[in-house]
């Protein structure tokens, strides 16, 4: 891959249609000539295939799971992954959305405040210490997600019987635990490595 700037742009399923506002920030994207990973799902990767192409996005990957993307509408570059779990199974897909965490510099995400998948790439690029704009469709807003407290309050954005399925699907609590310990483990060294420094000072 390029040493172009990666934003990884994803969607839940169940959006068809791309915000202006998405659209907006679509544009700067390509505008920027940055690198664009997507997936090859119906829904909202499908209508960020077909923004990307017909506004020119030069550079674009389309990410699948197994042989061949369900969806490339640019005729882009694809990359399998190769995955060993049941084809079809929420692990065979999910193991292109790790990927392109792992590729992605940060994230562009388009959620309907219940989709566990969309959910789920925010955890994967916060887990890497990579940010997300995350625009929530229902409310035509952009949250920022730099930190765990970030990604709770956004979780406050779904319903609880949402809540409860992310937890169900994807861990959700175990996942912010996780994150929770991991940011009080880096203050914890952060400030040791302060106190180290400044303890010679005087």
């Amino acid at each position: 891959m390029s040493a172009k700037t990666t934003v990884f742009i994803a969607g839940s399923m169940n959006i068809k249609h791309l915000d202006p506002k998405v659209q907006e920030r679509i544009m700067n994207v390509i505008a920027q000539e940055y690198h664009v990973v997507v997936g090859d799902a119906d829904g909202a990767d499908t209508a960020i295939q077909q923004f990307l192409s017909e506004h020119g996005a030069r550079y674009a990957t389309v990410y699948c799971s197994g042989q061949a993307p369900r969806n490339n509408v640019g005729d882009w570059p694809v990359h399998t992954i190769t995955t060993y779990h049941k084809p079809g199974s929420r692990a065979f897909f999910t193991a292109k959305d790790v990927e392109m965490a792992s590729a992605a510099d940060f994230g562009l995400m388009i959620w309907d405040a219940k989709s566990t998948g969309t959910l789920s790439n925010v955890i994967e690029l916060l887990t890497r210490a990579k940010n997300s704009l995350v625009f929530v469709n229902k409310d035509k807003v952009f949250h920022k997600v730099v930190r765990v407290e970030d990604l709770e309050s956004l979780i406050e954005r779904m319903s609880e019987p949402a809540r409860r399925q992310a937890d169900t699907k994807i861990g959700l609590l175990d996942r912010i635990s996780q994150l929770r310990s991991r940011a009080r483990q880096f203050e914890l060294l952060n400030a040791s490595s302060v106190a180290t420094e400044t303890a010679g000072i005087h």
